[in-house]
């Protein structure tokens, strides 16, 4: 949340398309070298299971920016526990995002 209490900070999206990012470069090159059994980076023999929305944008990236140069083929999952955590910001801050255009839709959240 942001300084006050019960809201968010002004580039929340930008703050978690960074995490998205990131949680997709760490299996490629972070080497995990205390397993007695492997050692190294994971690779790409990985599956991401996204929370909420703060981890939803990973799913794009990961379509546009990975899969469709052939890397990152297993499914992602994702799931929502709280629909109160939406990640709502404005359109104008798309771009932030650094996805396609094509993906804007998927966040366009209508309430009920």
């Amino acid at each position: 949340n942001g300084s006050v209490a019960g809201t968010d900070y002004r580039d929340n999206q930008l703050r978690f398309s960074l995490l998205c990012q990131a949680a997709l470069e760490a299996p490629r090159i972070l080497s995990l070298n205390n397993n007695p059994y492997f050692s190294g980076p994971y690779g790409e023999d990985v599956v991401f299971v996204c929370n909420d929305w703060h981890t939803g944008p990973l799913s794009c990236y990961l379509k546009s920016n990975y899969q469709s140069h052939g890397i990152y083929r297993d499914a992602t999952a994702f799931c929502i526990h709280n629909i109160s955590y939406q990640g709502r910001f404005a359109f104008s801050d798309y771009p932030e995002l650094n996805l396609p255009e094509r993906f804007k839709s998927s966040f366009d959240f209508i309430d009920g």
